[in-house]
């Protein structure tokens, strides 16, 4: 990896359930080598947590903020944060 290792939490409204949203974000993470996960809130949004060098975060983010073609991303709220290490991979929670 190159480049400083971060953290990004993202939280992703609008129509972002039922429309194959976490399987998208999963498919850009393996592409990017991002460790994390994504999965559905009660209030409908999603959380997407990702940890990576900071360039493939920033890559990953400006994908799934547009999203699969059925959802309609009306809100992004993002934060950076410091890199855990403590995921191996990525992962679709419920």
């Amino acid at each position: 990896m190159s480049g400083s290792l971060k953290g990004i939490l993202i939280i992703l409204s609008g129509v972002v359930q039922g429309v194959g949203l976490r399987w998208f974000v999963r498919q850009i993470a393996v592409t990017y080598g991002i460790k994390g996960y994504v999965k559905n809130l009660f209030d409908g949004s999603v959380e997407v947590y990702g940890e990576g060098d900071e360039a493939s975060l920033k890559a990953f983010f400006d994908e799934i903020r547009i999203g699969p073609g059925h959802a309609d991303i009306s809100g992004v709220k993002v934060n950076w944060s410091e890199y855990t290490g403590k995921y191996n991979d990525f992962r679709i929670l419920s």
